[in-house]
């Protein structure tokens, strides 16, 4: 399989797993990046693919502000798209350390200038 099969296959088991996908767009209207965000328990999961060997995943608090921005996080890996998402797929759904809490009920993720989308906790 090369990177490109490798990464679209990753993307499915995220989608499985409850990513919900957006795309923000740049003032010209272009996409600039696919996010993929899962709010669950008391974390939520982030990645952005840039490109194919430009990738970020985070996992942070629920109660984060700006997702695509946070000011801290638990867990971050960057590099190539197939590494980080198998990554993200090996964490464990709820962290030790974070199981007693409230949960989140979900978070806006900023598409566009004028526009966020309100992705639900799965």
């Amino acid at each position: 399989m090369n990177a490109a099969e490798v990464t679209e296959e990753r993307l499915r088991q995220l989608i499985a797993r409850g990513f919900k996908f957006v795309h923000p767009r740049d003032e010209s209207g272009d996409i600039t990046a696919i996010v993929g965000v899962r709010p669950h328990d008391n974390v939520i999961d982030v990645v952005q693919l840039r490109t194919e060997d430009d990738a970020i995943a985070l996992r942070m608090a629920g109660d984060t502000k700006d997702v695509l921005a946070p000011e801290a996080h638990s867990w971050r890996s960057e590099g190539p798209a197939p590494r980080v998402l198998d990554e993200l797929l090996s964490l464990p759904d709820v962290p030790v350390e974070e199981e007693e809490g409230q949960g989140t009920t979900g978070c806006w993720i900023h598409t566009s200038k004028n526009r966020a989308k309100w992705v639900p906790a799965s």
